[in-house]
Order: C-alpha cells, then structure tokens, then sequence
C-alpha cells in the first residue's frame, strides 16, 4: 500500500513506525529536523514541505496513494490537506487527526467530506475510562462491542495471586473465558505454554471477557475498591473529554482548573461535575476537599512537569490510584518509575486508531502494545483460510495466539477442540513484525 503521512510530530512518528515494514511511505513536514531523524530511522521518503499545499500533494503523487493519513499538530492543516487530496484523488482514502471533538461532531453530521476523524481527546476519554473500569491494568483495550477486554498487567510484589503466580499454567486456577496472551519478564517475551508461569514482577498480557478482566486484576494486584469518584486535574479539552465519559458511567467527578473564565465554563458545560478553581496544589485545599480519599486522580494539565508534581503531592496525601496524561513520549517512563500508576499518551492513543486503516480491509480494530512491540488484531478468517477446521490443539505454534472467537455476534473464547470457521472474527495477539502475516494466514 502506497501511504502519505503529512506531519512527521508524535503521533507521524508512531504510524511510521507502525508501518513502514509492509507499506510504501512518504512523509511530508515542514520541519527539516524531524524529516531528518525519521529518515536515519526508517526506510521511508521524506518531503519538506505543506501538507496542505495542493501544489505539494500534487508533487508527491498523492493521486497514487491509497491512503493519507493528516496527523500534524494542526487541525486546520490537516483538514485541508484530506479535502485537497480527495479533490485530487477521490480514491484516496483520507484519515485526519483532529484535537478538537467539535470537527468529529460536524463529521458525523456529513459535514466534512473525508473518510475517517480520529479524535485525539475522544480516544484518551475512552482509554482513561477502560482503565477507570479495570484499575489494576497498565493498559486496555475493548473488542467486539465490549464482549472481550484485552487487558496488560503488572505482577506487583505483593500480590496475591493463589493458585496462579508460580503454579505452570496447566495447572493453575486462571479466570474462565481468558488466556494469557503473552508473559514479559524484563526484556524476555515468554510464550506462554502450559510449563510456563507468571511470577511476582512479570508483565501479563490477557484476552478474555471483561468479568474475567476484573478478576485477573484481583488476581494480580492489590486489592482496590470499584472507582467510583474521580478528580481530574485540568479542565482543557481531554480533561473535559474524560470527564464527560464518567459521567456518563455514573461516576461521581470533581475537577480543579486553575484558569477562572475556564472553570466557569466547564462548569456551566457539565453540571453533573464540580468544577473548583484552584491550582489543587495547596494543603489546604486537599485536606479541605478531601482529595486524598478520592479512590482515583486524572491529571490532564498541559504541562507534564505540573501533572508529575500535583500527582506525587495527590499520592503522597494518600490518593490510591493515579493516571496522567502525558504529552512528551519520554515522560512515560518518568511517570512511571515516580510511582504514578498509569501514564496515556494521547498521541500515542490516537495512532493506534489510525494504523488499523493500513491493515488488511477484513482487520476492524488495531491495539498497539509495550511501545508497538506486540498488536492485537480482530480479523474476519477467509472462505479459504487453511487454518479452517482444525482444533485448536492442533494449530501451529507461532508465537500468535487467538485469544476470542465472535461468531453470531457473541465472543466464545476457544478452547482445545473449537475450530475456525469461514467469517468467524478473531481477537489475537501477534508480534507487532508478524501482524501481516497473521492476517494472511488467517
């Protein structure tokens, strides 16, 4: 497949990387620098220039692109820059990032004439409410209208774990309707076969139905309370996005912006929400709103030095569970060696809904794990697949593994004897480098 990137930022950054192995990419910026770097890293063509500039789009051959995907900073440039290649290229399929929902909105209503509108705001408010729901995870997913949950864990040391940490998988006593999809221990990924084990300090990747996701977070974590109050540091876009998405969920929401025309705003915006002016830095103001007994903090402020600071102050005044948003790829190791529990990347989030356009046409979603190491995949399996009709017992072993099965529009989660048949949908978990491959086989 022939694909134009225009904007070579954050989230260009991740669809090439995500891309570049199977597809013909050219990526187009008007910065020379990160044209640069991209270059010395990935086989890609590089362009200086707008993306915008129908001039420029011409240049490049966007007439011949299957795909544009308009990812800058700007959600101006990058509606144009799909509208013009659509003119130029109707068979262009044409994909803008947007940070602003209203686009997505006028979308939806007809009003902009391109394929596909990635919300970066609405796709961090969904990834922070997946986590709100299964707050043991470091990351989830959900496929098939919400029948199967691919959720990642980290084994903490004090764990309980009975009957699964340490016990070989055969034996141990795991959820019903989920497999382990993967197990990391430190810079070792271990298929997980029945000899194998998960152990105190291991990273888990699990498919199954989201009963058996909250389990797994029993399970594997410490014990901690359903969330059902939330505060949200910062009241700009993604905080209110997020926040509209818990209210949604009944969740009783508090948020802290420290701009007053802001406040008010949101304020009049969500009235199911209590919107506080303040910077939510000051002593007082924790113990007077007791913040330290509200069961999870969302720290959604531009700035991620002031996010790290007011979610260690929130911790350290007791705050159980914490989540921030960050906004620079490299705070999200900082974030979490500083005890934060999860960091969400709304670039990162945002690229993951992108790529799945990239992917065989029978792939309906895409989830992107540990840095695009690992994907998983829900694939519709061909008339013709030679996988069709074989139990699953006796199915290569390839490092792939088929977590769920939808099949009349409900998940079943295979054991031993199912097979495949002809439009069966699959959830599996894959290697990021194979994922073609398993959409071939398949």
């Amino acid at each position: 497949m022939k694909i134009v990137i225009v904007g070579a930022g954050q989230v260009g950054w991740t669809v090439v990387e995500a891309l570049h192995d199977e597809h013909e990419v050219t990526v187009v910026d008007l910065d020379p620098q990160r044209l640069t770097a991209l270059s010395h890293r990935y086989d890609v063509t590089t362009v200086e220039g707008n993306g915008a500039s129908r001039r420029v789009l011409q240049e490049i051959g966007v007439r011949d692109a299957d795909l544009l995907i308009a990812c800058t900073s700007r959600d101006e440039i990058n509606l144009i820059s799909a509208l013009f290649s659509k003119r130029l290229a109707p068979g262009t399929v044409a994909i803008v990032r947007t940070t602003n929902i209203e686009y997505l909105e006028v979308w939806r209503e007809r009003e902009i004439d391109v394929d596909f509108i990635v919300s970066s705001e609405q796709e961090t408010a969904y990834a922070v409410s997946r986590i709100i729901g299964v707050p043991a995870a470091r990351q989830t997913d959900v496929f098939a209208d919400g029948q199967v949950q691919i959720v990642e864990f980290d084994v903490e040391p004090d764990a309980g774990g009975a009957g699964v940490i340490g016990t070989p998988l055969r034996e141990a006593r795991l959820p019903a309707d989920s497999k382990v999809a993967s197990i990391i221990r430190g810079e070792q990924t271990i298929v997980p076969r029945g000899n194998q084990s998960i152990q105190r300090g291991d990273r888990v990747v699990v498919i199954g139905s989201p009963r058996a996701a909250v389990e797994w977070s029993e399970l594997l974590a410490r014990k901690r309370a359903r969330v059902d109050d939330v505060v949200i540091y910062g009241a700009g876009r993604i905080g209110t996005a997020v926040a509209r998405s818990l209210l949604e969920q009944n969740i009783h929401v508090r948020m802290i912006e420290s701009n007053l025309e802001r406040a008010r705003q949101v304020a009049e915006e969500l009235r199911g929400a209590r919107v506080f002016h303040a910077t939510g830095l000051d002593p007082d103001f924790l113990e007077r709103e007791r913040i330290g007994h509200t069961r999870a903090a969302i720290f959604a402020m531009r700035d991620d030095a002031k996010n790290h600071y007011a979610a260690t102050l929130a911790k350290l005044h007791g705050v159980g569970f914490t989540i921030a948003i960050v906004h620079d790829a490299v705070s999200v190791k900082v974030f979490e060696r500083a005890g934060i529990d999860v960091a969400v990347n709304p670039r990162v989030v945002t690229a993951e809904e992108i790529v799945r356009f990239a992917h065989d046409p029978r792939t309906q979603q895409v989830a992107m794990l540990e840095g695009d190491r690992f994907e998983v995949l829900d694939v519709t399996v061909r008339d013709e697949s030679s996988l069709l009709g074989r139990p699953f017992r006796e199915l290569p072993m390839t490092g792939a593994l088929i977590g769920a099965i939808i099949r009349d529009g409900s998940a079943i989660f295979p054991h031993g004897e199912d097979e495949l048949r002809p439009n069966d949908r699959v959830i599996v978990f894959t290697e990021s480098a194979r994922a073609s491959e398993v959409e071939r086989a398949l």
